[in-house]
């Protein structure tokens, strides 16, 4: 039995601050008590702040982000509408599978992995969409699997040039809470976000946020909705209460992440996030290695999806990581099985936790026969937070 604790370093589920841990840990409730609305109610109003929008809701429902894609769409289209997509990683790709299962008329524009949401492209479709066909546009704002970001102010531009009305959905699932977000200013219609990324939990929790355009698209939608009806939802949000018994724990250790995030002050959540995940990038480079995001416009700040030097597979990588050293890495997806590794730097991160992380991984591909300076990706992101440290009195 090995010592010690087991580093979590993949893209989610994310480390659990224990203050989220000790807010679950309380007895059983009634969730139709007299009082849930005291708790509930506050709780849906601070989550519109991390949202940064003050219109429209946020609703939460016990699930996952798929959850989420799914009660996005079926809230708000029909059978047949057009879909405007692109496909540069696993989870953009099963968003715009999941579209076409529903039997809308997906438009996938197919990205080379490594890049992000072709804006210049949609805005080509929108503009030459003059029927309006098109009712929705999907951005995954990170791609998990390849550790790329995209410009989702860029694609709300390309919908006002092109006077288009269809409705702005982004996955946020490995964004939100993390990397700056603004609901609101970009004019987001549907965001949707999971428990188990920068808000710091177990996976449980689908949070979409609805904006009231999107909301207004209920009254003509005729995709089938039941579990993820908006509808039902708003109904009993609207005192406080949820349509079926909600995961009450859960939404008490969401009451206690949501504390930390605006504790801590979303601007200083997302520089933080920045600077750990540059110090990633220091080491790689270091290392002598590229990330699978081929320029700098597509850095995640939550995930680093890292080629794996010339003759080491990736899956024995991140198996060897976890026996040898007790270290959680990501390992490739899909079309990226066997050629990268990723490391998670999202949620409750600091220093000394990245540094654990790059030594545990340059020492995993030293074992396999790596070529690399024994501690040269350490040492790159240590430069860089002595550099970069804030000043303290």
């Amino acid at each position: 039995m090995s010592a010690g604790r087991n580093f979590l370093f993949i893209p989610g589920p994310t480390n659990m601050p224990e203050t989220v841990r000790r807010a679950m840990g309380g007895a059983q409730e009634d969730q139709r008590a007299p009082d849930v609305p005291d708790f509930t109610l506050p709780l849906f109003a601070d989550l519109k702040t991390v949202f940064q929008m003050k219109t429209g809701h946020v609703l939460v429902f016990a699930g996952t982000g798929t959850g989420g894609w799914e009660a996005a769409i079926t809230n708000t289209l029909s059978p047949g509408d057009g879909v405007l997509a692109s496909r540069f990683g696993l989870f953009s790709q099963l968003w715009a599978e999941l579209c076409q299962r529903h039997g809308l008329a997906v438009d996938a524009i197919d990205v080379e992995w490594g890049e992000g949401v072709p804006v210049a492209i949609y805005a080509e479709r929108l503009k030459a969409d003059r029927a309006h066909k098109i009712k929705a546009v999907l951005v995954t704002h990170n791609e998990t699997a390849t550790g790329v970001a995209s410009d989702v102010a860029a694609v709300r531009r390309a919908l006002d040039e092109a006077k288009h009305p269809a409705l702005l959905f982004v996955d946020g699932v490995s964004s939100i809470a993390s990397i700056d977000f603004r609901m609101e200013e970009w004019g987001v219609d549907i965001a949707v976000a999971g428990s188990q990324k920068g808000f710091m939990m177990p996976t449980g929790l689908a949070i979409v946020a609805v904006s009231d355009k999107a909301l207004a698209a209920m009254a003509t939608a005729k995709l089938p909705r039941s579990y993820f009806s908006f509808d039902d939802m708003l109904r009993m949000n609207k005192n406080g209460y949820f349509p079926y018994t909600p995961p009450m724990t859960l939404l008490r250790g969401l009451r206690a992440s949501v504390d930390l995030l605006l504790g801590e002050g979303l601007p200083n959540v997302f520089a933080r996030h920045h600077r750990m995940a540059e110090a990633v990038r220091r080491a790689v480079a270091a290392w002598g290695l590229s990330l699978v995001a081929k320029a700098p416009q597509w850095h995640s700040d939550t995930v680093s999806t890292i080629w794996t030097p010339p003759g080491i597979d990736g899956a024995e990588l991140v198996r060897h990581a976890y026996r040898r050293y007790n270290l959680s890495l990501g390992v490739g997806l899909a079309r990226l099985a066997g050629k990268v590794f990723r490391i998670g730097h999202l949620g409750e991160l600091n220093e000394l936790m990245v540094l654990a992380a790059l030594s545990g991984a340059e020492m995993t591909m030293r074992d396999l026969g790596a070529t690399l300076a024994p501690g040269s990706g350490v040492a790159a992101a240590e430069e860089h937070f002595r550099a970069t440290a804030p000043k303290t009195n």
